[in-house]
């Protein structure tokens, strides 16, 4: 058998063989989630940023006023 039939058999066997498939897809799904978060990287500082001055507006509106512990009356 010549080296370059050995060769192609070895990457034939290699390509079929499914044990790292799961592994590989899960490293995919990684990167394009790295990928979107890169991208978007503006937008969800942003979005976050928002939401920290969402609360804390929510927080100071309620500061004056009495708040119950749950579970009294």
């Amino acid at each position: 058998m010549k080296v370059s039939e050995k060769l192609t058999a070895g990457w034939k066997r290699f390509w079929k063989e499914e044990d790292g498939l799961g592994t590989l897809e899960i490293l995919l799904i990684i990167a394009v989630l790295v990928a979107i978060a890169i991208v978007f990287r503006k937008w969800i500082i942003e979005w976050v940023n928002s939401l920290f001055e969402n609360t804390q507006s929510e927080m100071d509106k309620l500061e004056g006023e009495d708040i119950l512990e749950p579970g009294t009356t």
